[in-house]
């Protein structure tokens, strides 16, 4: 593929209802082709211990990103003039099998990153990241830096006698080593708790926590104006779009009201300091639990924020 082909489909010349459903209505590609940025989904819920349907994510997601446009006005970026994005499809799955669905999704990403290609993921259960920061880890030969946005620590213990669930991937990603959790930004985390001790892997591991109630009492601006120094290392961000608030996203797996508008979270997103985002991901979408769409159009806003900062920083 010539760097042309990598555009939007254009609006005027076929209708935004009209056409395949790709990420932006871009095109498919092979991940071996010439491109800088994979578009993929994640199509697994075998992780998630209430509502599931997260493995219906990507296909609906991919039909409300027929709304999303390239410019972004705040950071006068273009993401498509910047760098050639492509839909690479789905990642392999096993619905019935939660580590066969790891080793297949570790995989997937491992190809992509052969090919020096950041990512970005639309699961899916918050479990499908870890195998991708294993994938990053691997090919990085470093802890990543992480920005996680979510409701919850995701730090929790095994469930059922399970020790892998959406509800880990914090954890077990501190414990394998594959991020550095003194670089580490959690954003809307909030109670009730189950027990009191959920709050003390991250206290104990000295994570940054912007919870609910601090980032109401001094605004987003004034905590934007304390993120970690990353530096030069690679860094992953992780949207779980439970971190809105039910009212902004009700299609998801655990809402938890007094969350983040989606205002808010786009002044997030848009404050990320400039640091190498390698790969991200924004997962827990249910589509039929939001009929109206909001939460499916959210994710695609996730999506388009990470592009246009991985455009911006290699605009420089």
């Amino acid at each position: 593929m010539s760097e042309k082909e990598y555009k939007p489909l254009e609006g005027r010349q076929f209708p935004r209802f009209s056409g395949l459903k790709t990420f932006f209505r871009l095109p498919v590609a092979d991940v071996k082709d010439a491109f800088d940025v994979a578009l993929f989904g994640v199509p697994f819920d075998g992780g998630a211990s209430y509502r599931v349907g997260q493995r219906f994510a990507p296909q609906m997601v991919r039909a409300a990103s027929s709304l999303g446009r390239g410019y972004h006005w705040g950071r006068d970026v273009h993401f498509s003039n910047e760098l050639r994005v492509a839909d690479v499809g789905d990642a392999p799955t096993v619905p019935i099998d939660l580590e066969q669905t790891y080793e297949r999704v570790e995989k997937f990403a491992d190809d992509i990153l052969k090919t020096k290609k950041k990512f970005i993921s639309c699961g899916g259960d918050h479990s499908t990241t870890l195998p991708l920061l294993r994938a990053l880890h691997k090919h990085y030969k470093k802890p990543l830096g992480l920005i996680h946005f979510d409701a919850h620590f995701d730090t929790y213990p095994p469930a059922w006698n399970k020790e892998y669930h959406h509800g880990t991937f914090v954890r077990h990603a501190v414990t394998e080593k594959l991020i550095d959790p003194t670089k580490t930004v959690q954003i809307g985390i909030r109670g009730p708790f189950a027990v009191k001790d959920d709050a003390a892997f991250a206290e104990k591991n000295k994570f940054t926590v912007w919870n609910m109630d601090l980032i109401r009492a001094r605004g987003v601006e004034a905590l934007c104006s304390q993120w970690p120094d990353f530096g030069d290392m690679p860094v992953y961000l992780s949207f779980d779009v439970d971190s809105l608030d039910p009212a902004f996203a009700p299609g998801t797996g655990t809402p938890v009201i007094g969350g983040l508008t989606s205002y808010e979270a786009q002044s997030f997103l848009r404050r990320l300091p400039p640091v190498n985002l390698v790969g991200a991901d924004v997962v827990e979408v249910i589509p039929q639990y939001d009929p109206s769409e909001i939460t499916q159009l959210f994710a695609v806003d996730v999506m388009f924020e990470i592009l246009c900062h991985m455009a911006g920083h290699k605009r420089g």
